[in-house]
């Protein structure tokens, strides 16, 4: 029982900081991207969808993958997830990039708003669940 308290949440802890920033870091990058004003017709390769269970409940996650041109004639090819059910390879769609890193462009449409408010939320619910399991780890360790 000493092994849950002392590596299985830590571990748990650890793996929250990891998808914290991994949200925070996705969001910035959308931000970036939006803000920068520049934009490319881009090419939809490949649309495929993943399924993930967690606790018996199947997840679908649509994932596309687009090919551009910068500006500068840089060919450039990303994935991302989300994005309309309805997108198919051979769609083309106006994608928001960086100059310096193109690769980390988005296909979604510019909402800050609803950007913010789900980085957020995200770091709530991870906030939360690591408080929750300090408290354990304290109160029963």
């Amino acid at each position: 029982m000493d092994a849950v308290f002392h590596i299985l949440f830590p571990a748990l802890i650890l793996v929250l900081i990891w998808a914290g920033y991994a949200i925070v870091r996705r969001s910035n990058e959308r931000q970036a991207a939006w803000r920068s004003g520049l934009t490319a017709r881009a090419r939809v390769v490949r649309a495929y969808v993943t399924v993930q269970v967690v606790n018996n409940i199947a997840r679908r996650i649509q994932w596309h993958e687009y090919d551009f041109t910068t500006a500068d004639r840089r060919a450039i090819r990303f994935k991302e997830s989300g994005g309309p059910p309805s997108r198919a390879a051979g769609d083309e769609v106006v994608v928001h990039y960086t100059v310096q890193q193109p690769d980390k462009a988005t296909a979604s449409e510019p909402s800050p708003g609803k950007d913010a408010f789900g980085m957020i939320f995200g770091l709530v619910v991870i906030v939360v669940t690591i408080g929750i399991l300090i408290n354990v780890m304290v109160q029963y360790g």
